[in-house]
């Protein structure tokens, strides 16, 4: 095709762009003083953030014994005492490691199989009218409600947690990308078609610019689902990971391991949002959307 497609305007234009920021233009003094100012502003922000951590550390400090009984909120120093321990022993990096694996097979899972049915259902409409208020239906159901279904078919092993995980992070994705192919914009579909373009054409340029967003969104959202399901099917039978020693620390009223699961929970949360992002402005700068998209 010799006639450009709008999307390839838009993502030459953004090169040009790009090229040009990059040829060392100086920006003018206003745009300078803006930066400085919002530099400045983010680290009073990181500031602050620091400030209420530690009140709140010290509030729970001194509550801890005196206004509250210590077996139920602990203290900060028992649990990093306690959290200390529990990375010390090979025990606990045995349980961080079986989470961690079933949470990215878990994930990983999810997002494959949400991927095709979205990607299936957006593209046959009839099958989508057939199929969708199904999917609806059993998208109802807790998934925590299908934990004992998968413990019969696959035990208390690892991959009646990954089963889990799978199911959540699965409806996340189908229903962003079904709902992003129903969203696609029929004009540009259709100026590629009269431009002689293929599908591989409009998949290229109408397409995969348009699922990009709707695509990493849902990745971001299936991540704490992923974790949400593999530690509630710890919670109800497993043998090792997170879930089974903060279930074991509730049991035994141990406050302190409780509480240094949980930041284990939340360090493993962090990583993974993390890199589920740098993935996501890395995929979205080379698709030329990462302009637009700071934009909205």
């Amino acid at each position: 095709m010799r006639t450009q497609t709008p999307g390839k305007e838009r993502r030459n234009a953004m090169a040009i762009l790009t090229e040009k920021a990059g040829n060392g233009l100086e920006a003018p003094p206003s745009a300078r003083r803006t930066r400085a100012r919002w530099s400045e502003r983010g680290l009073t922000v990181i500031g602050l953030r620091i400030v209420v951590v530690l009140v709140v550390i010290g509030c729970w400090q001194f509550a801890s014994g005196r206004l509250l009984p210590d077996y139920a909120i602990s203290s900060p120093t028992e649990v990093v005492t306690a959290l200390r321990q529990y990375l010390g022993s090979s025990s606990g990096w045995l349980d961080i490691e079986t989470t961690g694996e079933e949470i990215i097979v878990g994930f990983a899972l999810g997002v494959l199989l949400g991927t095709v049915m979205g990607l299936v259902l957006g593209s046959f409409r009839l099958a989508g009218q057939v199929l969708e208020p199904l999917i609806a239906a059993v998208n109802g159901i807790p998934k925590i409600a299908l934990a004992p279904l998968f413990l019969l078919f696959f035990g208390i092993g690892e991959w009646s947690k990954i089963a889990i995980a799978t199911t959540g992070v699965s409806f996340v994705v189908f229903y962003n990308l079904y709902l992003g192919l129903r969203l696609r914009e029929r004009e540009l579909v259709e100026i590629v078609q009269v431009m002689g373009g293929r599908r591989h054409h409009v998949l290229s340029y109408v397409t995969l610019p348009t699922l990009a967003s709707p695509f990493f969104a849902a990745l971001k959202t299936g991540g704490p689902f992923a974790i949400l399901g593999v530690i509630g099917g710890e919670f109800i039978a497993s043998s090792q990971g997170v879930g089974h020693e903060l279930f074991t620390a509730a049991e035994n009223l141990d406050a302190a391991s409780e509480f240094a699961g949980l930041i284990v929970l939340v360090v493993m949360t962090l990583i993974l949002n993390g890199l589920l992002t740098s993935l996501d402005k890395f995929v979205l700068k080379h698709l030329g959307l990462a302009a637009r998209t700071r934009k909205s």
